[in-house]
């Protein structure tokens, strides 16, 4: 019997979000991304700089711009932060996204947590803050947090444990859970897409256009291993959890998340609602879409394991 008559699952009482591009895109590209993720069935977008401050094709009033236009069709829309602050420049365009007047701000940076306390401004503790138990997280949310991403390494197990703890104290915040995409695992002060092309960092040509999904890093043996993406380390798998959203829920999570690529995202997104709306199995949505994720399917850290492992699926 074919995999595809499964067509009918239940519903799963979770929204879906869409992270933000962490990749560097021409202008002309995120624009247009956006303009067709605006017809996408999400609740939530995200977007802004997040990796580095060189990337300026769209600056803080651009970005605060598209996301005020997009915020009028009625979705949740979060203007994302940078994570590593290196510089005055980096702090000056900090403070023009949490001073926009009008929307939260990801969090992924410790700096902007406080200067959106300051500004009394709701915001989301991105997955770079690194919470890793219920003491924090209820910190974050006496400082304004509404939502929180666990570290994208953090487990099943781990989340439901943290999450009960949290019930514990009478904390209520959204969780929200990296489902799709390469992971964001660390950030450097050096440009790694730089060194592989023999460039300096401040010279660096933005050779990351050239790489819209990043650039992919063997081992000496020929295995990919990791993704390159400027001062980003990435995983080279494509972390996918379309075949655990029932157990994001019961862990606790209330929210998935989408992390954007250059080709193929809309039938990301289509997949996630359709599960989510209980419209069809997860098997035969992942056949679609294992021909378009940039890297093999993984779930390690998910189930307590080595982040690599390949996706093992549920039946």
């Amino acid at each position: 019997m074919s995999r595809r008559m499964d067509t009918r699952m239940n519903p799963i009482p979770m929204k879906l979000s869409l992270g933000p591009v962490l990749f560097f895109w021409s202008r002309d590209d995120i624009l247009r991304f956006y303009a067709e993720a605006a017809e996408w069935p999400l609740d939530t977008l995200y977007l802004g700089e997040v990796v580095c401050g060189r990337r300026q094709q769209l600056r803080s009033q651009d970005w605060i711009s598209l996301a005020a236009d997009l915020a009028s069709t009625g979705r949740e829309v979060v203007l994302s932060c940078q994570a590593l602050i290196e510089s005055e420049s980096d702090l000056k365009r900090l403070r023009k996204m949490v001073d926009n007047g009008q929307l939260a701000i990801e969090a992924n940076d410790l700096g902007a947590v406080r200067l959106a306390n300051e500004k009394k401004l709701p915001f989301v503790a991105g997955t770079h803050l690194n919470i890793y138990n219920a003491d924090t997280l209820a910190l974050m949310s006496r400082l304004g947090a509404y939502r929180w991403l666990p570290p994208v390494e953090m487990g099943r197990d781990t989340l439901a444990a943290l999450l009960e703890a949290a019930r514990g104290q009478q904390l209520e915040i959204d969780t929200e859970v990296f489902a799709w995409g390469r992971l964001p695992l660390a950030l450097s002060s050096r440009c790694f897409t730089a060194r592989h092309y023999n460039l300096n960092k401040d010279d660096c040509q933005f050779r990351c256009l050239e790489h819209p999904d990043g650039l992919r890093l063997d081992t000496r043996e020929g295995q990919p291993f990791l993704a390159i993406n400027g001062i980003q380390t990435m995983s080279d798998g494509c972390h996918a959890l379309l075949p655990r959203l029932e157990e994001l829920h019961a862990a606790g999570a209330g929210r998935a998340r989408i992390s954007p690529q250059a080709q193929g995202t809309e039938a990301v997104v289509q997949a996630f609602r359709q599960r989510l709306d209980g419209q069809d199995g997860s098997g035969s949505l992942l056949d679609d879409l294992r021909a378009q994720a940039p890297g093999e399917l993984v779930d390690g850290y998910w189930r307590g394991q080595a982040g690599i492992q390949a996706l093992e699926e549920t039946h």
